[in-house]
This record gives C-alpha cells, sequence and structure tokens, in this order.
C-alpha cells in the first residue's frame, strides 16, 4: 500500500476512533431510551466525518468505499446506532458523488454539504410498497421551475434529525411505479406529520419513524439521473458494503467480550483451558469469513466502478447480493456463538461481558431490505446468469 494512502486511512480511524470513544459511553443510554445518539453525531460532526466521501474539488476528502466501511466497522463495535446513522448518511452521499456532479445544483448542494456538515436522511420506503424500494406510488409535480411531493413514508431514517431527505418517487402521474427518480429536499423545503413511532427490537437509536412527508422545492434539485441508473450503480453496492461493516463492527465487539470473559476465566485457573476457549476459536473463524466476504465485496466495487455497464450487470448484481446475505446471516449465529461463551453474563444487561444490545441490533440485519426479496432477485438472475466459478474471476 502507498505510504500517503496508509496514513490518510490511519488518520481517518483516529478520528472515527475518537467518534467510536463518545459513542461507546452513551450506547446502552440510547438503546435503553429509544433516543438519537446527539452525542456522536455531535462528535462525527466535530470530526468532520460527515463529508469525507465528496470530492476534494468540492471540499470533501475524496474517501473511498472502504476508508467508508471502515469507519463503518470501528463505529460498530462502540454503538449500532451511530454507526448505522452514519453509514445511511454516507449511502446517500454516494448518490450525490457519483450522480450529482454533473448538475450545477447537487454540486453546489455537496460543497455546502461538506462545509456546514450536514445530515443526509433517506426516504425510498412507502406505505402500500414496504421495503420495496425500485417502486413507488407517489409521484413528484412538476410546474415551471418548481416541485411538489406528498409521500407515505412509513420508515424515514432518522427523519425528524436530518438536514435534508433525499427521498423517491414516481418521474410524473404518468409514469410506472418503476419509473422513478430522487429529489434532495432541505430542511426548510418540507413539513413531517409523523404517522408511525420506531419502537423496536433493535436499532432503537435510529430513531426512524414514519411520516407524511409534503415538500416543496426548485425542480433543479431533482437528480438528472433515473433512481434506476442511482440504485444499480451506487446504491446497491454501497447500501450493502456499508452496512455490512456496520454489522461486521457489532460482531466483533460481540466475539472481543466473549475473549475477554475466556481470558479471565483463564487468570483464575492457570493452566487450565477454560470451556469457551474452543467456543471461541470457533467464532473467531466465522468472524473472518465475514471479513473476507466484505473485502472481496469491496475489491469487486473497487474494479467495476469505473464502468457502468458492470455496474448494472447481473453478475456484480449478485455478488453485491451475496454480500448482503451472508454478513446479515452471519452474525447472528455468530453473536449467539459468543452468547453461550460468555453465558449468564452475556444474558445480563450492565456487566462487561453484555451482549443482548448486540443480538438485538443484529436481527435488523436480514430485515433492512428482506432477504427474502434480495433472494428471490438473485433466483431469478441466476435463471439467465452463467456463474463465474474462478478463483479471482
Amino acid at each position: 500500500m502507498d505510504a500517503s494512502v496508509a496514513s490518510t486511512d490511519a488518520a481517518l480511524l483516529v478520528r472515527a476512533a475518537r467518534v467510536a470513544a463518545i459513542a461507546a459511553k452513551h450506547a446502552d443510554d440510547v438503546d435503553t431510551v429509544g433516543r438519537f445518539p446527539k452525542e456522536a453525531i455531535a462528535a462525527l460532526r466535530e470530526e468532520r466525518l460527515l463529508g469525507i466521501q465528496v470530492p476534494a474539488h468540492l471540499g470533501g476528502e475524496g474517501a473511498s468505499p472502504l476508508q467508508i466501511t471502515d469507519i463503518c466497522c470501528t463505529l460498530g463495535q462502540a454503538c449500532s446506532a451511530t454507526a448505522m446513522v452514519f453509514a445511511m448518511h454516507q449511502i446517500k452521499t454516494s448518490s450525490l458523488v457519483e450522480h450529482g456532479q454533473d448538475s450545477e445544483w447537487h454540486s453546489a448542494f455537496m460543497r455546502r454539504m461538506t462545509a456546514e456538515q450536514l445530515l443526509l436522511g433517506s426516504a425510498t420506503t412507502e406505505g402500500g410498497i414496504g421495503g420495496n424500494l425500485r417502486n413507488s406510488i407517489c409521484a413528484i409535480e412538476v410546474e415551471g421551475k418548481r416541485c411538489r411531493l406528498q409521500k407515505d413514508a412509513t420508515v424515514i431514517s432518522y427523519g425528524s434529525e436530518a438536514d435534508a431527505i433525499l427521498i423517491t418517487s414516481r418521474a410524473n402521474a404518468e409514469a410506472a411505479p418503476t419509473d422513478q427518480v430522487m429529489t434532495v429536499f432541505l430542511k426548510n423545503q418540507y413539513q413531517l406529520e409523523k404517522t408511525h413511532v420506531w419502537n423496536t427490537l433493535g436499532m432503537r437509536g435510529t430513531c426512524s419513524d414514519g411520516f407524511l412527508f409534503n415538500g416543496e422545492a426548485p425542480s433543479e434539485q431533482i437528480f438528472p439521473k433515473p433512481f434506476a441508473e442511482i440504485a444499480a450503480q451506487s446504491m446497491l453496492a454501497t447500501s450493502h458494503l456499508f452496512w455490512s461493516g456496520v454489522w461486521y463492527g457489532i460482531a466483533a465487539d460481540a466475539v472481543a467480550r466473549a475473549q475477554a470473559f475466556v481470558r479471565a476465566a483463564a487468570r483464575k485457573s492457570p493452566g487450565v483451558t477454560p470451556p469457551g476457549a474452543i467456543r471461541l476459536a470457533e467464532v473467531s473463524n466465522k468472524l473472518q469469513i465475514v471479513k473476507s466476504n466484505i473485502i472481496a465485496g469491496l475489491k469487486a466495487y473497487d474494479e467495476t466502478k469505473t464502468d457502468p455497464e458492470k455496474l448494472m450487470s447481473m453478475a456484480f448484481a449478485i455478488a453485491m447480493n451475496n454480500v448482503k446475505i451472508c454478513s446479515s446471516e452471519s452474525i447472528i449465529e455468530i453473536i449467539n456463538h459468543a452468547m453461550l461463551i460468555c453465558g449468564i453474563m452475556g444474558y445480563k444487561n450492565g456487566t462487561p461481558y453484555s451482549l443482548g444490545r448486540h443480538l438485538r441490533d443484529a436481527h435488523s440485519a436480514q430485515l433492512m431490505i428482506s432477504n427474502d426479496r434480495i433472494l428471490s432477485n438473485s433466483a431469478n438472475l441466476l435463471l439467465v446468469q452463467k456463474q463465474d466459478t474462478s478463483l479471482l474471476g
């Protein structure tokens, strides 16, 4: 690795570690109360990490998907909610970076977002379609240089806390459900009427309530490219990779707690291998598989992201889908394994080995774009896609 790149990576992780230290202090309270991790998000702003993906010529640092995913992992080991908010924000940022630079308005917005460290929310779900982000019922109305949109958004990621929301809709009233656009609405350009409260098993601090969204803005804030291209060429990969970074972080912290438990047991009985030591070796192996899966996915994205045709290919979609499926299913098994190692001390809240929050947060992974929906999409693609069975292909 180039020395300057390594130095940049290290500097980013130092900044992320400072945020993680703050996030960890409040993680249990964020989870228990179900509140937004305001202290950690303030720290992200202080460290100027919200705009790092924006290119340097627009005021950012041009951080790579690998660097972003690594930060997601670091934050995930401290506070799942903080990590997921950061990941969702960066997924939205990737849409701007990859599809907004040819637009004068979106380029100017990236400058402002970086300068002011604005937090971007996401509104892709809708009443009547569930989590199928590639369909919309609502349609944006464009009249002259203005646009208006009303959407029954059953989930808006940390909607009350976002400084801007990137929201999907049909391109017009006559458009098909899959003929979609995405629009940036600034906080002073919309009103939110809460319709659903985010009272969930895990990821409670993301505060992704449901709202009736009403917005009006200049029509230049609509992305110039169809949402189909945005979804396939940036959101597919960044969602599955950044989320996987968060989930890996959660699992890695669970394994670290299990390792600390086994070490403590070993100190109590010198010369005797603790009962959980074999399970610890097993779970370390499972964690490495997840890590390898994510790194392979990042490598595939890095090799593909400059080629729009490859980004739209069936092979790439299947590869990214597989990353998500592997990560989301494996972490539950890993954390459960860690729970068995720690026993009652992992099951109880308030101990150094507590894993209840980790396990509850991990169960969201299979539901964030349902694994059944993803597997169904991959199954349809595999009916016509020839598998690449080479090791390095």
